[in-house]
């Protein structure tokens, strides 16, 4: 489970990191990141980035979707500290990602967070 605070809920925040962020495809799913833009003042708190999930009913039934959605919030729950300060991240599922095990839905983030991060591999 993420952290409340680690959480996209608003659909404002999820239109804004779709699209106005940047988009990395994988064959089981596609990221939308979109980077904090305006400079953080110093006395203010830093926010968390926050990330939020589509899985439609293109994935599979609901059995299906809720599996999805929950190996895919383990898995970022683990890189949010790769994530920057105040990003929106929203990943959504394709439907090859219904038949995919867990490391491979890792492999295909791994991938595309190196592609939008643009660091080195874990």
């Amino acid at each position: 489970m993420l952290p409340t605070e680690n959480r996209l809920r608003r659909r404002e925040d999820f239109a804004e990191a779709v699209r106005r962020g940047r988009r990395a495809g994988r064959p089981r799913l596609v990221v939308h990141l979109r980077s904090r833009q305006d400079p953080h003042p110093a006395g203010d708190e830093v926010p968390p980035p926050r990330a939020g999930f589509v899985v439609s009913k293109a994935v599979g039934n609901a059995v299906v979707r809720n599996r999805v959605q929950r190996r895919l919030r383990h898995l970022l729950r683990d890189r949010l500290e790769r994530l920057p300060a105040g990003s929106l991240v929203v990943v959504r599922a394709l439907p090859a990602a219904s038949e995919a095990d867990h490391s491979a839905l890792g492999r295909d983030l791994d991938a595309a967070l190196q592609r939008l991060l643009g660091g080195p591999s874990p």
